[in-house]
């Protein structure tokens, strides 16, 4: 039996299943949330811990066609000020309510197109964030740039409000495939984006690259890696594109016919992580390879690999505050989500509250399972024995667990019941979101349809 064929039996090619950067995913979270359990969630974090916090800028300029995250087009900055001051309006309600002594570990912006914001935007935002607790020593600032959004005044407010990590969105320097998807972004202009960030001292970079694309071929998928190569990033995330017409409208404006079948997405796939693998990038749990001494792959070496709503990160803080429309929190009690509209957003902060309108508390065992899932999706094993010590529960729930998970995927998955643990071997790791649900009870068996893959 081929690889592909052994995939294939086990429904590779055929499910849609969640790509686990939260446990439950969000397509579960209900209305029992509300503003009053943020509220003590945000009072209950201990002093003296560490948070991240990520803010979300809905606005872009254009709609670019891939694109299902929640954004919304503007021409005026008229919108996007108002936006900011009830930005600052939920920032100084955080700040009343957050403990003394909590340190700031991260702070990310995103999007929609945070580089749309004005030099004054980005310094008032900016500074309103780092007001709000001391950072860490080891703190990151990190902002999404559109190298078509962005000039010297942006970028000079950015440094000079202290970020320390960029991340751009290349999806594919074909333009042809540009087109087709409605992101069209000239190499050169990202090199000189990339060049300029590096003149202000900014030398961490991200990059994102898509697979599944229309018109993608092995061929073509090389000589955008390759592009990408050149511009040495610290870190890649090769995501396969989500093809959600039902969710994302404009979505309907990608000719369905150019797109790649699901084999030939696991051949783009493998085409870009070899040419990552050979020019020694680590390889980071499904889609992110990192240079090898950055943090991400060493975090990912010493088993300290965690998986938030912006992927794989080395960032250990256990709360994650989102603020802005639609942003999720993360806390561990469970998860907290913003009105996603901005117009019910905006409306909920300037009443004086949080716009917190769905979520989820943990109940049972969710809390393990959150932690099985995470091991999954980053170690590609479980340890059944730091579930035991954390968590409480007998070793024979554990091996309950991982039975019926092999029972699903035979010899796809090895468990060693004297050790305690779970591993998925190299050749089935095309498979870990599918094993991964198997530990999921809130996802039917045969998965959920309203989640791509």
């Amino acid at each position: 039996m081929t690889p592909k064929t052994q995939l294939a039996r086990y429904g590779l090619f055929d499910a849609r299943v969640p790509r686990y950067t939260s446990y439950p995913t969000a397509t579960h979270f209900s209305q029992a949330t509300r503003p009053r359990d943020f509220t003590a969630w945000i009072q209950a974090i201990p002093p003296g811990s560490e948070i991240s916090l990520y803010a979300h800028v809905p606005f872009c300029r254009r709609l670019c066609w891939f694109c299902a995250c929640r954004t919304q087009g503007t021409q005026s900055d008229a919108p996007v000020r108002a936006y900011v001051d009830t930005l600052l309006a939920e920032i100084a309600l955080l700040r009343a309510a957050l403990p003394e002594g909590v340190r700031l570990s991260r702070i990310h912006w995103g999007g929609g197109t945070p580089t749309l914001l004005a030099p004054d935007l980005v310094t008032r935002l900016a500074e309103a964030m780092f007001a709000l607790a001391p950072t860490t020593d080891r703190a990151e600032f990190s902002v999404e740039i559109d190298p078509n959004e962005i000039d010297t005044a942006r970028l000079d407010a950015l440094a000079a409000a202290g970020m320390n990590r960029a991340s751009i969105g290349v999806q594919d320097f074909d333009p042809d495939i540009q087109k087709a998807i409605g992101r069209e972004q000239r190499f050169e202009v990202t090199e000189a984006v990339v060049m300029d960030l590096r003149d202000r001292g900014i030398r961490s970079l991200n990059t994102d690259i898509l697979y599944g694309l229309p018109f993608q071929t092995p061929v073509k998928i090389t000589e955008s890696v390759q592009k990408l190569l050149s511009l040495q990033p610290d870190r890649v995330a090769l995501y396969g594109y989500a093809h959600v017409p039902w969710m994302a409208r404009r979505q309907n404006l990608i000719p369905n016919e150019a797109l790649p079948t699901p084999e030939a997405r696991l051949d783009l796939f493998e085409t870009a992580r070899r040419l990552f693998r050979w020019d020694n990038y680590a390889e980071i749990g499904i889609d992110h390879f990192a240079h090898q001494g950055d943090g991400l792959a060493v975090a990912a070496a010493e088993r300290r690999l965690h998986r938030n709503f912006q992927g794989y990160t080395d960032d250990s803080a256990t709360v994650l505050i989102g603020l802005g429309a639609s942003a999720i929190s993360r806390f561990p009690q469970g998860y907290a989500q913003n009105a996603s509209g901005t117009a019910q957003y905006q409306k909920a902060i300037r009443a004086g509250g949080f716009a917190t309108v769905r979520g989820h508390d943990f109940a049972g065992d969710d809390a393990m399972r959150a932690r099985m899932i995470e091991m999954i999706m980053c170690d590609f094993a479980v340890d059944g024995r730091e579930l035991v010590r954390v968590f409480k529960v007998p070793e024979a729930r554990i091996t309950a667990l991982f039975r019926a998970a092999q029972e699903q995927f035979g010899g796809m998955v090895e468990l060693d019941s004297g050790a305690l643990s779970f591993r998925i071997p190299p050749d089935a790791r095309p498979l870990t979101r599918m094993i991964a649900r198997a530990f999921d009870r809130y996802e039917a068996p045969a998965g959920s349809h309203s989640v791509a893959t």
